[in-house]
């Protein structure tokens, strides 16, 4: 039976690379947007946290399109838009048109992650869904990889507008991948309901006694993340470790560990459940990120992979979990992801000016406390009675 899901997981492999490549390759540009410009930290951040505030709002609204439409056009839609997107802002003349052709982007790429995870839910038996969908989150850590190695590398020796440019093509060639090897649904069902069922299910959603908890991990976890990456740039460019460009680009080589981690977790989940395991995982990455804390490099790396790999792991339960909880409704991924990407630009913003007050010491302190809240969540979650199953998941587990 796995041996049939092979195509759909190539694809959301590719999916998931594309589309965090394009979103975050702008991460290991931001002290270059800050010289040129002539911007803050903060302000320069703003090149990532603007789109994934207007992906965050997009989500809700794609989710109720291919509730009525179908997941996979507007999936090949998403990615294909925000990759002429990415080439746009390589012809940028101004910071401004660079943050006109990122919200755009943004707003395009909401019709990816949501409509991923619920094209999974309806796809996928239960008993495969942990591993596909950490296959899925692990081509976003391999995405999010190559796009920051790719514009360190290329900005160092040529120009952050080459760097762009090279990744608009890379984000053209993945999002015909794409829609080559994903397969047509079989389960979908058009819902009649559209815009006018969004307010009620979404008041479904918020009162179940799961997944408003699960949203709140989501916008931790993704706020923690990319604040964590946002100004460990700044950090290591600067005294006493004064790294060049191109080889602070080399801390992406640490989301490999993210490749890894979601998918072990990703079966780790599936055989022994998430509750029993998730705050464990959780409280590797506030160990992680203590270490960041240390003037010594290897354990300042040490600490960062500790962090990522951990992040990855969690990101894989907790999403996995929404699915099988919410049993695959688009809004409810469209929620978990609207909290994941809006906790990216709320903390994001909020550890730039921690930066400018305490240096890297401020960072660590917020972000300290968002997972001390996460634990907290996780060890709540222990508690939460499983929904009832489906009938169909009753007959596979017969089978």
């Amino acid at each position: 039976m796995k041996a049939l899901y092979h195509p759909t997981n190539r694809a959301m492999f590719f999916g998931g690379f594309s589309c965090f490549a394009l979103l975050y390759c702008v991460q290991p540009l931001m002290p270059l947007f800050s010289h040129e410009f002539a911007l803050t930290p903060a302000k320069s951040s703003l090149s990532l946290s603007l789109a994934t505030a207007a992906m965050a709002v997009s989500l809700v609204a794609s989710s109720a399109i291919s509730d009525r439409y179908g997941r996979k056009p507007l999936m090949v839609a998403a990615l294909a838009i925000s990759a002429v997107m990415t080439l746009l802002c390589a012809l940028a003349d101004s910071y401004g048109q660079l943050l006109a052709a990122r919200v755009l982007l943004g707003v395009a790429l909401g019709g990816m992650p949501a409509v991923a995870m619920a094209y999974l839910a309806e796809e996928i038996e239960a008993e495969s869904l942990g591993l596909s969908m950490g296959l899925y989150i692990s081509g976003s850590a391999f995405g999010g990889m190559v796009g920051r190695m790719v514009t360190s590398v290329l900005s160092d020796f040529f120009s952050w507008r080459v760097a762009l440019v090279a990744m608009g093509v890379a984000g053209v060639l993945a999002a015909a991948e794409f829609w080559r090897s994903l397969p047509e649904s079989r389960r979908f069902r058009a819902s009649a309901g559209g815009w006018r069922a969004l307010p009620q299910n979404a008041r479904k959603h918020l009162s179940d006694d799961g997944l408003p908890w699960l949203f709140a991990l989501a916008f931790l976890l993704m706020g923690c993340m990319v604040s964590a990456y946002n100004y460990i740039s700044y950090r290591l460019l600067a005294s006493p470790f004064q790294l060049r460009q191109s080889v602070v680009g080399g801390i992406s080589f640490l989301y490999l560990l993210g490749i890894f981690s979601s998918v072990w977790a990703g079966k780790l989940a599936d055989r022994y459940g998430r509750k029993g395991v998730l705050y464990l995982v959780l409280s590797l990455m506030l160990g992680g990120i203590a270490l960041t804390l240390s003037s010594w490099l290897p354990l300042v790396i040490a600490g960062l992979a500790l962090f990522t790999f951990a992040f990855f792991a969690s990101h894989s339960m907790t999403s996995s979990w929404v699915g099988r909880r919410a049993r695959g409704a688009a809004l409810a991924s469209a929620l978990y992801l609207f909290f994941y990407y809006l906790g990216s630009s709320v903390i994001g913003w909020a550890a730039g000016i921690l930066w400018g007050r305490a240096g890297w010491a401020g960072v660590v302190m917020l972000l300290g406390s968002c997972l001390l809240g996460a634990v907290a969540i996780a060890l709540h979650l222990r508690k939460l009675t499983p929904i009832a199953p489906t009938l169909s998941q009753i007959k596979a587990e017969a089978g």
